[in-house]
């Protein structure tokens, strides 16, 4: 008897594949092979070259059931020791998240906590966040650190941030975000800081190969463009990619400057300029929205989502996961948040969590379903794809695959 040549088949799909420039490359009816966690196999039911079971070892009918490509988180804080629950109740009594973040709060209190915290201690607090991104369908995540600030503690975060990873079985990306806030033993010597960033922590990890990409927060409360420059420079010559949170609560033009480095992406933007549109555009940098920091903070600028359109950039949708201005476990209710606070289209917020937010972290292998694609699949309780932004909240996964592999069964 032939072997099987395909290690799994999904069968009677609904698949959106997002393989075309436009739409969501619907194709009913269809099946889908995967092996060696790659995709082998894209097609129409009828055009299968055998019978399903002598095809592959393990054969799923789906009875229509909508597949998309595995969800990519593309901007989280996953890993953080601590809460931040108390700032929520101050910003509804009236305190702005500068005013909190001045007092000794915000980014810094974090920072207490999670120097506090081993290295157990931080992967126990933070896994369970990752597990609720899977159990909605993510695939990818990308986790920063910046919570540290130091050599030690930042290491240890983005230790944390592999081991979940390995533990989950997916592919965990890494941002080193060294200039996220000043901390307080350098609360009088900015240079000194930015210097033991470039100097020491960024070299000494990227050697240790615990750095993917480099990201830095260039705000009023954060750092200058100069200082970003600065740790940009260093990370081109350790030929580590570069991304921004840039352009949030005011224009610093950081979007120009990640977009001078050819940067993977600019993170945030309600207050982008049209200079710095036309710099994402030349250069191909994602711009990713986080309509959850957005939420939060209730916030009223609008990022320029029209002229972005025009202007043919890019849009990623992630749910920036973080203790203080966006506590959200949910990327597809991120989704529904871009179409409804944003005005995304459904298959704009759906490319944005699927090819645009794999662009977002330079990755071509997956965001779509295509033959030679790594095997990220998510098997969804909806058989239309905008239902993933219709609904509000709610357990939608049935079930996923990462590079082939199961990852996620709802109960």
């Amino acid at each position: 008897m032939t072997a099987p040549q395909w290690d799994l088949l999904l069968t009677d799909a609904t698949l959106a594949c997002f393989d075309t420039s436009h739409g969501y490359g619907l194709r009913e009816h269809a099946a889908l092979a995967c092996k060696d966690g790659a995709i082998a196999w894209v097609g129409a039911m009828t055009d299968l070259p055998g019978p399903a079971e002598a095809l592959a070892e393990n054969v799923r009918a789906l009875d229509g059931a909508l597949v998309t490509p595995g969800l990519v988180d593309c901007h989280t804080h996953l890993v953080f020791g601590g809460r931040r629950d108390r700032e929520f109740e101050m910003r509804l009594e009236g305190v702005s998240y500068q005013d909190i973040a001045r007092a000794g709060g915000g980014i810094v209190s974090t920072v207490r906590d999670t120097r506090a915290a081993d290295e157990d201690a931080l992967l126990a607090q933070s896994l369970p966040r990752a597990r609720a991104l899977v159990a909605d369908g993510v695939t990818t995540l990308e986790i920063k650190s910046g919570y540290g600030l130091d050599l030690a503690s930042e290491r240890r975060m983005l230790r944390t941030a592999r081991r979940i990873g390995q533990i989950l079985g997916i592919d965990v990306r890494t941002s080193f975000l060294g200039l996220h806030a000043l901390p307080p033993e350098f609360s009088d010597d900015r240079t000194g800081y930015v210097d033991a960033v470039c100097g020491q922590m960024l070299p000494t990890l990227a050697e240790e190969g615990l750095i993917d990409a480099v990201d830095a927060f260039c705000e009023g409360i954060g750092f200058t463009r100069e200082e970003t420059r600065h740790v940009f420079e260093v990370a081109h010559r350790l030929e580590l990619p570069v991304k921004l949170h840039a352009e949030q609560l005011s224009d610093l033009d950081g979007a120009a400057l990640v977009a001078e480095f050819g940067g993977l992406s600019a993170d945030h933007l309600e207050h982008l300029s049209a200079s710095g549109i036309r710099a994402m555009a030349e250069a191909g940098t994602v711009a990713v929205l986080l309509p959850g920091a957005f939420y939060a903070l209730r916030d009223t600028k609008l990022p320029p989502i029209q002229a972005l359109r025009e202007h043919g950039v890019a849009m990623a949708v992630a749910t920036d996961l973080n203790p203080g201005t966006s506590p959200l476990l949910s990327l597809r209710l991120s989704a529904n948040m871009a179409c409804t606070l944003f005005r995304l289209t459904p298959e704009e917020a759906l490319r944005g969590v699927t090819v645009h937010g794999a662009r977002a972290l330079g990755l071509k292998d997956r965001g779509t379903l295509a033959v030679g694609q790594r095997a990220d699949l998510a098997i969804w309780q909806a058989s239309a794809p905008a239902e993933l932004c219709y609904w509000i909240g709610g357990p939608l996964l049935k079930a996923s695959y990462a590079a082939g592999r199961p990852l996620f069964k709802a109960n």
